[in-house]
């Protein structure tokens, strides 16, 4: 059989399927990673001839797919939300990209060099490509469409955070980097790192994203209204944005995920009523719907395949301790002081969901240097992810129907002041 035919049918199935397996399993306990993670896995044991998965994750290709799956995610990420930015509204989304991204990623680099042995390299890596949540896997606990956004304080923080995390993830990831080549150097590669990597990287993200932004925004916009410039019409034009932003900023040396994230936000601040705004995200979501169940079932298929092969105790107990201890406590240490409940503040902390961003990170950082410890980093990235899928995707729909009904059967204001 012909195995590239073969391959088309699948991917056109599996895209097919998109069409109505979300909406099959919203009100079930089930999300659609699963079921396609599960496909994947099924797919890889059948004699189908299928392409080895598990060496693809440190290929080149590989770091791009995943690369444009996680920018088109972050566009319709940005689109979606509708709260305006001040530090007062946006306190609980920077407090975790913060304090609790730095708690996280101490942590992590802490345990895989004390009890996993990593060289201090690798440690670092292991902290940096999974302290950020995931902007394609966690879409079950964010933001709704621009046009129905279901925009409370538990789905705005995990949409925003996940949005905003890689401009504190990616300086984390090149120290990684530059730590495993100036290794038994001397020189000022720390303080090359702390200006490029960390303060003129992001620098020019959030710039050239918002400049590009404006500039969309007004042609979109503003121009039509005061010319007789045509209106935009094709919501294409958001993949577009995605591609040019992200872009120009890699040009100059920034990162390109914050751009993206910042452009759509900046284009969204315009004209909220407008529908080309659920249209630009509805037309970006479907294409990542598309990239995004390829990669889950490539990666469903890894798992039977050798990703975990270098799994040991170790890793398996520090990535359950990371998903059930570290992300939880790190982001309620990084909430103190927020005036939400509890019972919000808890949500926030554990739907730390982590997915197709963590391989992207890993494998962007081993494509440019070679790590002896490589496979064990991948066995535990994969595992976390693995178990963040079916954690994650089995809980999503019970804990945010809770909140919801909490929200809806809240004590009036005045009713409480009374109580007390």
């Amino acid at each position: 059989m012909d195995s590239y035919i073969i391959n088309l049918t699948i991917i056109g199935l599996a895209a097919l399927s998109m069409s109505w397996v979300p909406r099959l399993l919203k009100n079930t306990f089930i999300s659609y990673p699963i079921v396609y993670v599960t496909i994947g896995a099924i797919l890889y044991l059948l004699p189908f001839n299928l392409p080895t998965p598990d060496p693809l994750w440190q290929e080149d290709y590989v770091v791009h797919l995943t690369e444009l799956v996680v920018i088109i995610s972050l566009m319709g990420t940005g689109l979606k939300i509708s709260r305006k930015f001040s530090f007062k509204n946006w306190q609980v989304p920077l407090r975790l990209v913060s304090i609790t991204m730095l708690l996280c990623i101490a942590a992590l680099g802490f345990m895989g060099w004390g009890v996993l042995g990593l060289a201090p390299a690798a440690a670092i890596l292991l902290g940096a490509v999974l302290a950020p949540t995931d902007p394609v896997l966690a879409e079950q606990v964010q933001v709704g469409p621009p046009d129905d956004p279901e925009e409370d304080d538990v789905r705005f923080s995990l949409t925003a955070e996940a949005g905003l995390n890689d401009g504190m993830a990616f300086p984390f990831t090149w120290l990684a980097v530059v730590v495993a080549i100036a290794a038994g150097t001397t020189g000022g590669w720390l303080s090359d790192w702390l200006w490029r990597d960390l303060v003129y990287r992001i620098v020019a993200g959030i710039g050239i994203g918002f400049l590009v932004g404006r500039g969309l925004a007004f042609l979109i916009f503003s121009l039509p209204r005061l010319s007789k410039f045509p209106k935009a019409n094709d919501a294409f034009l958001a993949l577009s944005a995605t591609l040019v932003s992200y872009g120009l900023t890699e040009l100059a040396h920034g990162y390109g995920f914050l751009a993206v994230f910042v452009t759509a936000l900046t284009m969204s601040a315009f004209e909220k009523e407008d529908k080309y705004h659920t249209e630009m995200h509805d037309f970006v979501t479907q294409v990542e719907h598309i990239l995004m169940v390829v990669l889950l079932i490539v990666f469903g298929g890894s798992l039977v395949t050798g990703l975990l092969n270098s799994l040991t105790w170790n890793g398996a107990l520090i990535g359950l301790a990371f998903l059930f201890i570290v992300r939880p406590v790190s982001a309620l240490l990084g909430m103190i002081g927020v005036k939400i409940p509890m019972h919000e503040k808890l949500a926030i902390s554990f739907f730390g969901i982590r997915g197709i961003g963590s391989f992207f990170y890993l494998s962007f950082a081993l494509d440019r240097i070679a790590l002896e410890d490589a496979d064990e980093l991948w066995s535990v990235v994969g595992f976390i992810v693995l178990v963040s899928i079916f954690l994650h995707g089995v809980t999503a729909n019970h804990v945010m129907g809770y909140l919801d009904w909490a929200r809806e059967n809240e004590p009036p204001t005045d009713d409480i002041k009374k109580i007390e």
